[in-house]
């Protein structure tokens, strides 16, 4: 009888500890990442649009390091962040961020360590109608959980 006893309470608490541990399911690597990188995408839609502020800009450049870097070959080679920072600003005060991109769609995503390579399509509305842009890819790499560098390749 006391045999049962102890298995049952054995088997009440490991019950109970497998509840908890499903419960408070820690994040993987993958999923920090990619947490950043929709946040970073959510962000960026917010600053395209036409309302958008100054105050939104700098949301999106909490996600970075502070040596972050942007590569573009096809528009210029590589940006520091104060570069970029402008880029952002000057394109805001030009009225460049006027609401057209209502979307982006990831089309695929391949996690390494410390990096995601994404495939994505921005939606713009055109005439009254969504059109979803040409497929274009990008590698993000992270650092102490802040992206690191963006390297386009379109």
């Amino acid at each position: 009888m006391k045999l049962k006893f102890i298995i049952l309470i054995t088997l009440l608490f490991s019950g109970l500890n497998l509840a908890q541990a499903q419960e408070n399911k820690l994040t993987t690597h993958k999923d920090s990442l990619n947490h950043v990188l929709n946040q970073y995408y959510k962000l960026n839609l917010k600053v395209f649009q036409k309302n958008s502020t100054l105050k939104d800009i700098d949301n999106i450049f909490e996600l970075f390091t502070d040596d972050f870097t942007y590569v573009h070959p096809k528009y210029g080679g590589v940006y520091a962040r104060e570069d970029l920072y402008n880029g952002y600003k000057r394109n805001q005060d030009n009225g460049g961020y006027d609401g057209s991109v209502v979307d982006i769609k990831i089309e695929n995503t391949i996690y390494g360590l410390n990096a995601i390579t994404v495939s994505k399509r921005f939606i713009t509305k055109e005439n009254g109608k969504m059109v979803e842009g040409d497929e274009q890819m990008a590698l993000f790499e992270f650092k102490n959980g802040k992206i690191f560098r963006i390297k386009e390749y379109w």
